[in-house]
């Protein structure tokens, strides 16, 4: 009788197989986006318009905890290094290069998998006018990369942040 249910289960195995769509197309859930991500590329605007709001390569992490939590920070590459060597003691032009260069936020979130959609509830970010505000960001994840849409970001144009799971 095992012979007969051994090779039944392989059979069934290879038929289910070949009927599961592929990674793309199966359903994400929260599950799927727990972990710590890396930046790739932040961008706003569209086709030639295109501009990358931190640099051509980015340095960030996303952190999306099991307990509903997360952290975003996002920032260029090369910030300047303040010349008094005190961080409270920055030239307004170093302070406006910080400020432009970096944003990072915290709060709770939860995730629509019906709609393949991000919902952060901010509550503190280092552009004040977002805390406690709630935001509704599309999101598709394809193998290791995760890509976030803001459609109503501060410059009034369509934001993507692409994230690249942590190793």
């Amino acid at each position: 009788m095992q012979r007969r249910i051994m090779p039944a289960l392989a059979v069934s195995a290879v038929i289910l197989g070949l009927a599961l769509p592929g990674d793309e197309a199966v359903a994400q859930t929260a599950r799927d986006l727990v972990g710590t991500w890396t930046a790739v590329s932040i961008t706003t605007g569209q086709g030639s318009n295109q501009v990358d709001l931190f640099g051509p390569n980015p340095r960030g992490i996303l952190i999306l905890g099991a307990d509903g939590r997360y952290v975003w920070v996002a920032m260029r590459r090369e910030l300047p290094v303040f010349a008094s060597n005190v961080r409270t003691r920055g030239t307004p032009e170093e302070n406006t290069a910080i400020v432009q260069g970096s944003l990072a936020q915290f709060g709770t979130y939860t995730v629509d998998e019906a709609n393949r959609t991000l919902i952060l509830r901010i509550e503190a970010s280092t552009f004040p006018n977002t805390a406690g505000a709630e935001q509704r960001r599309p999101f598709t994840l394809s193998g290791d990369m995760l890509t976030i849409a803001n459609p109503a970001s501060s410059s009034g144009q369509v934001s993507q942040a692409v994230w690249r799971r942590a190793q």
